[in-house]
């Protein structure tokens, strides 16, 4: 039988992992006993107590679906940014090690803030200006085993954040990655999917825009932050596969197929929900923000088959809400 523990099981994804495991233990019962914690159950940045309650259970795997992903109040307060070292620092490290103790596998969530938008791109063997992250000038990124196009981020390319939330989230990942052991570091991006059972947690994106397009007859959009969305039920299955399948460990890249900026995004959104709302694209300017985003930071999956197009994820997450 095994154990499976999930940290921060009322979140988004961790209600996508514990809706699949359990699924999973109800068909097989002899083969899984799951165990899905939040606040309610364990506070984890009591580490000692944290400790005994995960060794107790002795889990064979362990996801850790906890994060601190307030982006811009981490970035204009000091005691935010406390918070954010703690747990997307510090909880991983911990964790890291409980699980290299006890044997586990330990499955971690990073984020594509952890790169700045700006890799070097080159152009006749030379190395240009900062890639706008368009592709337009025929730039290529020389990369270390082959020439991938300029704004797509692979996994061991170097991270270099922007802002205090991803250098806290790029953090974690050192930390994971310090302790070894049997570990996997899996970057997302622009997350979406069912709705959180934690009170504390924020709307995803696009249920943001939806509400805002049934209320307005405009709305505006950035046109920019070049990057991929990611359905949380298919990240869920494909943390699950990566784990079942051991796969080497390492920092895997699991988004959907599709690249598109905010903009973008809505008009697909309301494409699908067949609103006539007016979508207005506008700069990042039009909206100011304490923390920096990168500009492109877009995710290349080069280690697994791809995850299906975020269009195709998106239409069966607008059927799943009309349905509830």
């Amino acid at each position: 039988m095994q154990k499976i523990l999930i940290l921060g099981a009322k979140g988004m994804l961790g209600s996508e992992l514990t809706k699949l495991y359990r699924q999973l233990q109800a068909n097989n019962p002899e083969d899984y006993q799951v165990f899905a914690w939040d606040i309610d159950e364990v506070d984890v940045r009591d580490f000692k107590k944290l400790t005994n309650k995960v060794q107790a259970v002795w889990p064979d795997v362990i996801y850790n679906a906890v994060a601190y992903n307030a982006v811009d109040s981490c970035e204009e307060d000091d005691e935010e940014y406390a918070k954010a070292k703690v747990l997307n620092i510090d909880l991983p490290k911990k964790l890291a090690e409980i699980a290299n103790n006890l044997g586990s596998t330990f499955v971690h969530y990073s984020s594509d803030y952890v790169f700045d938008g700006k890799r070097p791109r080159y152009k006749n063997g030379q190395r240009a200006p900062y890639c706008c992250g368009h592709g337009c000038d025929g730039c290529q990124y020389e990369g270390r085993e082959e020439t991938i196009s300029c704004w797509q981020y692979a996994e061991d390319d170097q991270p270099n954040p922007l802002n205090r939330y991803g250098y806290t989230k790029w953090r974690g990942e050192e930390a994971v990655e310090e302790v070894s052991g049997d570990y996997y570091l899996i970057r997302l991006s622009k997350l979406f999917g069912g709705d959180s059972k934690n009170n504390l947690a924020k709307k995803s994106f696009f249920e943001v825009m939806w509400e805002l397009g049934l209320k307005h007859f405009s709305v505006k959009a950035v046109d920019g932050e070049l990057s991929k969305f990611t359905y949380a039920p298919d990240l869920a299955r494909a943390s699950r596969e990566i784990v079942e399948n051991r796969e080497p460990n390492g920092i895997y890249h699991l988004a959907n197929e599709g690249v598109a900026t905010w903009f973008e995004g809505v008009e697909t959104l309301y494409s699908l929900l067949n609103l006539k709302t007016k979508i207005i694209p506008v700069g990042p300017e039009e909206f100011p923000r304490p923390a920096q985003r990168p500009a492109v930071s877009v995710l290349q999956n080069r280690k697994r088959p791809p995850l299906r197009p975020y269009q195709e994820a998106l239409r069966e997450w607008i059927e799943n809400k009309k349905m509830n």
